[in-house]
């Protein structure tokens, strides 16, 4: 599972990204509501978290915005107990849940698997499919020919990231974006070891590179053998 945290406070978001990580989750967190609209244009999250600074109205736009366009993913609001008039503002306005700061992380991660089993009942898909490659992201689990493969998170958050844009290329960058956040630093062959455990593990086709450009899936024909 994959998400996007909008949150100012370097404290409270530090602490989502420690905790939030370590129940197994893959967190991009931003600061500003434009890297917000830079991160959904360069990534597919399965949620957002939407963390409201005191009289914060700036969240009724980016959640209107939102809706306005047509994305439904599923977005929780994270707030004070001060903020009850706003957060049934922004429940009326398009967000499908909210949690009280400190959140507690175990429920946050329980309240997201909700809101993702709700959204899987409405979509008759509830796999990532290429080929012979099923993620169920749900369950974090991976199935190659009928068989399910073992793989670490990391392993399943940059194959997810590939499947979610199989028709693109993907840079170094923006792989190594989906391994580790916005600002983590990686090893300079981190994206390079990772694509070989994945190969490994499932096809030397599977994955293809593109030099100079990056890497992105084979053709379904190629690895279906």
């Amino acid at each position: 599972m994959r998400a996007l945290l909008l949150e100012e406070d370097p404290v409270a978001g530090t602490a989502a990204m420690a905790g939030l990580t370590r129940q197994g989750l893959a967190l991009d967190w931003v600061q500003t509501a434009g890297q917000f609209d830079a991160a959904l244009a360069r990534q597919g999250y399965d949620c957002l978290l939407l963390g409201l600074r005191p009289l914060d109205v700036e969240g009724f736009t980016l959640l209107e915005t939102l809706r306005r366009r047509g994305d439904d993913t599923p977005l929780i609001v994270l707030s004070a107990p001060s903020q009850t008039a706003m957060i049934v503002s922004l429940l009326d306005r398009g967000a499908d849940d909210f949690l009280l700061k400190p959140c507690d992380f175990q429920e946050l991660m329980a309240r997201m698997r909700a809101l993702l089993r709700r959204a899987s009942k409405a979509e008759p898909k509830t796999a990532l499919l290429h080929g012979p490659l099923e993620l169920h992201v749900e369950g974090r689990l991976a199935v190659w020919h009928g068989v399910p493969v073992p793989l670490t998170m990391k392993e399943f958050w940059l194959l997810e990231a590939l499947v979610r844009q199989r028709s693109r290329v993907l840079t170094r960058s923006q792989i190594e974006d989906s391994l580790y956040g916005w600002g983590d630093e990686t090893g300079s062959n981190t994206v390079e070891v990772y694509i070989h455990r994945l190969r490994k593990k499932f096809s030397n086709q599977l994955i293809v590179t593109l030099r100079g450009m990056g890497y992105q899936l084979g053709k379904i024909s190629a690895i279906e053998a």
